[in-house]
């Protein structure tokens, strides 16, 4: 195998290293964040950052990068204390990606891209009405971290929207059925293909496979 050590790492063209780190992770989400500013101006962006902190409360997080230039979704957040989030699918990976253009503040990515804003009672920026799992959150935290400014934006969960029949008997969500996609590094979209479910794991038995609704499966 290839040994990469740090040293070499600083000497790397900027986006090849980019690239490479933004690999190393795996697979991550694609999400649409959706944010209105004091104008109701509406903002939409595509990030690969989102991450579940709790369940109860319902805590996601997401990072945003350094604010050493404007970042719209950021700002948006810290004046109307709410935003969205939009999984990405089959339907529309490419225009969620184009939301990564750098447009102007005043320019908004849902008119750009083609895609469609979607409102409900109580909440104030946009979802994305193309997607088919997506929520809304109320800003608790943005927390700095020092060594690369970024920040860690946590939000609690006040709404949930989703395609009936992905919910299982059990609370699981089967976003396969959805056509989520997913990302690796900066720019490769993909399909998903399940394994399987596995039973919850105990140092006593060994894990079994689950069907969809969380019940044991024939061949387990």
């Amino acid at each position: 195998m290839q040994r990469i050590k740090n040293d070499h790492l600083s000497q790397m063209p900027s986006r090849y290293r980019a690239q490479l780190i933004n690999s190393i992770s795996g697979f991550k989400s694609a999400s649409l964040i959706g944010t209105c500013d004091a104008e109701n101006v509406r903002n939409l962006a595509i990030f690969s950052s989102v991450i579940h902190l709790g369940s109860n409360p319902a805590y996601i997080g997401f990072i945003s990068r350094p604010d050493s230039v404007k970042r719209h979704t950021l700002n948006n957040i810290k004046r109307t204390q709410q935003f969205t989030i939009n999984h990405v699918s089959e339907d529309f990976w490419q225009a969620a990606h184009q939301t990564s253009a750098k447009y102007l503040e005043s320019e908004c990515e849902f008119s750009q891209t083609g895609l469609n804003p979607q409102y409900i009672e109580g909440v104030l920026p946009p979802f994305v009405e193309e997607s088919q799992l997506k929520y809304a959150l109320k800003l608790t935290d943005i927390m700095s971290i020092s060594h690369n400014n970024t920040y860690l934006v946590v939000g609690e969960v006040t709404d949930i929207l989703c395609a009936e029949e992905a919910i299982k008997a059990d609370g699981y969500i089967d976003i396969e059925s959805l056509h989520t996609v997913t990302i690796t590094g900066l720019d490769s979209y993909h399909r998903t293909q399940r394994l399987s479910r596995l039973t919850y794991a105990t140092p006593s038995h060994p894990v079994s496979t689950l069907n969809l609704n969380g019940e044991l499966a024939d061949d387990s």
